[in-house]
C-alpha cells in the first residue's frame, strides 16, 4: 500500500525516528501505527544488542537538590562519541531521566530503568534512541547524597559532576562553601571525607606499598612498619578531603577552612562522577 508524507510524518513525530525507517516500518505494517512503532523498537534492540560490547566513554552528567537542599540525587547517560554528548536532544534526555527518577523517588539505576514513560518503560526508551542514534547509551552512575545541606557542582564540560552533604550550618555563606568543597572534590579527586571512610583494602594496600618502597631503599626490617604508616598517614592528608590542602588557599586545610566559615561545618558525604 502507498504510504504518504504525512503518515511518514506522524510517525517520525511520535518515535523520533528517521523519515526512511519510519517509511519502511510504516509499509512493512501496511500502514499500521501501532506494528510500525514495535517494528522501530525492534530495530532498536537489534541496535542496542549489537553495540552491548561497545565503551560508553562520552556523555554529559547531571544534578538535581531538592527544594529544602537536604538531598541530592547525581547520574551520568553515557555514549560512544562527544557528537551524540554535545547533541541537544541527548542532553534534554538526561535531564528528562533526572527529573523522572526524582518524581520517582527512584533509588538506583535499575530502578529507573522500570519507570513507565508513555506506553512502554524508561528502559525500552533508551533502548529506542540507542535504535535512533546508532551508540550504545546506558545509565552509568547514579547516587543520592543526604545531609542538613546538600550542594551541587557540575564542572564547565559538562562531564564532571559532585554532590557534597554538609552539616552544622546553613544560609548563602554555607551554600558558598559547600560550592568552594564540590571544586575542591571534582579537582582533587579525594577517595573518601577522612580517614575513616577509607576502605580496609586500600589502607592495607598503602602499608605494603610503604613497605616495599622502604625495603627497596634499604631501611632496616623492624623499621618497615613504622615507616609505612607515615606514609599511610601521608596518604591519608593527600587523598582523603577534609586533610586535603584547601585549593583555594594553601595555608589552610578543607577541615580548617569550613570552621573558620561556620563553626563546626563539616561533610558528611560526597559523591563525584567523572565520565571519560
Amino acid at each position: 500500500m502507498a504510504i504518504t508524507a504525512q503518515e511518514v510524518n506522524k510517525l517520525r513525530q511520535m518515535t523520533g525516528a528517521g523519515m526512511m525507517d519510519c517509511k519502511k516500518a510504516l509499509t512493512e505494517a501496511e500502514g499500521d501505527f501501532e506494528k510500525a512503532v514495535d517494528l522501530l523498537r525492534k530495530k532498536g534492540q537489534k541496535v542496542s544488542a549489537s553495540r552491548a560490547d561497545r565503551e560508553t566513554k562520552e556523555g554529559v552528567v547531571v544534578t538535581h537538590v531538592n527544594e529544602g537542599s537536604t538531598e541530592g540525587i547525581i547520574l551520568s547517560l553515557t555514549c560512544e562519541t562527544d557528537f551524540v554528548a554535545k547533541n541537544e536532544e541527548f542532553g534534554s534526555f538526561a535531564n528528562e531521566i533526572l527529573n523522572l527518577a526524582v518524581k520517582n523517588n527512584s533509588q538506583s539505576a535499575e530502578e529507573i530503568l522500570t519507570i513507565p514513560y508513555d506506553n512502554i518503560t524508561l528502559g525500552d526508551k533508551i533502548v529506542e534512541m540507542t535504535g535512533k542514534i546508532g551508540e550504545k547509551i546506558e545509565i552509568s552512575h547514579f547516587a543520592r547524597v543526604k545531609g542538613e545541606s546538600v550542594v551541587n557542582y557540575i564542572h564547565s564540560n559538562g562531564k564532571l559532576g559532585v554532590l557534597v552533604a554538609l552539616k552544622n550550618g546553613e544560609g548563602a555563606q554555607v551554600e558558598e562553601a559547600g560550592k568552594d568543597v564540590a571544586m575542591q572534590i571534582a579537582a582533587m579527586n579525594p577517595v573518601a571525607v577522612d580517614k575513616d571512610g577509607v576502605d580496609s583494602t586500600t589502607v592495607e594496600r598503602e602499608i605494603e606499598v610503604g613497605k616495599e618502597q622502604a625495603r627497596a631503599e634499604g631501611k632496616p626490617e623492624e623499621m618497615l612498619e613504622k615507616i609505612a604508616l607515615g606514609k599511610l598517614n601521608k596518604f591519608y592528608k593527600e587523598n582523603t578531603l577534609l586533610s586535603q590542602t584547601f585549593v583555594k588557599d594553601n595555608a589552610q586545610t578543607v577541615a580548617q577552612y569550613l570552621d573558620s566559615v561556620n563553626k563546626g561545618l563539616t561533610v558528611i558525604d560526597f559523591k563525584r562522577i567523572s565520565i571519560g
